[in-house]
């Protein structure tokens, strides 16, 4: 704004055109994101996304689960963003605990919960 000389509203204002458009559209914390086309981007929960992890890498119960650097360049978002989303999948016992020197496992397979089509 400051760069552009111009105030919040008109940037508010340019947001709520540009998503009308579609090429933009907003996203929790009062922030805006540009729409890229032809990039599909996954919208889900990142916990959503991660114990799909499980079902998309066949992971077995017991298998290593995949460690949160590498978790974190599949995704594209921060070490510790992916710690908080893994720290829920071990709350709900899908993942054993991470320790130092160990890496996490697989405790229990996703259930699914998807409804019949009609």
């Amino acid at each position: 704004m400051r760069e552009h000389g111009v105030s919040r509203g008109v940037v508010l204002r340019a947001f709520v055109v540009l998503r009308n458009d579609g090429v933009a559209e907003p996203v929790p914390g009062g922030r805006w994101r540009v729409v890229r086309p032809g990039q599909p981007v996954d919208r889900r929960p990142l916990v959503d996304r991660l114990t799909d992890v499980i079902v998309d890498d066949a992971l077995a119960v017991g298998a290593d689960f995949p460690s949160t650097t590498e978790l974190s360049t599949r995704f594209g978002v921060s070490r510790p963003t992916v710690s908080k989303a893994l720290e829920k999948l071990e709350a709900a016992g899908l993942l054993s605990e991470a320790r130092q020197g160990r890496q996490r496992t697989v405790r229990a397979l996703p259930k699914r919960t998807e409804s019949p089509e009609s």
